[in-house]
């Protein structure tokens, strides 16, 4: 039973990481190759990112619940799971903020902009405010990535403090 729930506890962070590595290698691919329609390519990619958000979500509250029992199930010493916890929380956070507050907000704004921003003359403040949480979107995906990253150091750790 402890190798299963450590499997999955694996699993769930490499599905994570896995995908906030490899999304922007595919953005940059949608872009380069659909290069004169960017439009198209901002659309499939926003698409992915909602596909992203979900799988995050997913990972996230399954590794919440793994860790949660790990202790339980002498696998991790309680207080060396505390720390990846509250990563995964706030991890789990900036995800929901992304899929709820930020792409709606981008989303209404390539509406009001008549469906493709990039037509859309640079000094509108419609595309100005686009550009910006476009910005904002991305910060918050390397801060997950970051954060990711970190609970992968701490559940390391969980495993050496626990021999």
């Amino acid at each position: 039973m402890k190798t299963l729930l450590r499997t999955l506890l694996y699993l769930a962070l490499v599905v994570w990481l896995g995908a906030e590595i490899f999304f922007p290698v595919v953005a940059a691919v949608a872009f380069t190759t659909l290069q004169p329609d960017t439009h198209t390519a901002g659309m499939i990619v926003g698409h992915l990112l909602g596909i992203l958000h979900r799988m995050g979500m997913v990972s996230g509250i399954v590794l919440l619940a793994l860790l949660a029992l790990a202790p339980a199930w002498n696998i991790y010493k309680p207080r060396a799971v505390l720390a990846p916890m509250v990563l995964i929380v706030l991890m789990l956070g900036c995800t929901v903020y992304s899929h709820f507050s930020i792409i709606p907000a981008m989303d209404r704004d390539r509406a009001a902009a008549g469906g493709a921003i990039d037509a859309t003359d640079p000094g509108n403040p419609i595309t100005a405010h686009f550009n910006k949480l476009h910005n904002r979107s991305e910060d918050v995906e390397m801060t997950i990535l970051l954060m990711g990253i970190a609970t992968v150091v701490l559940v390391a750790y969980a495993e050496t403090a626990r021999a």
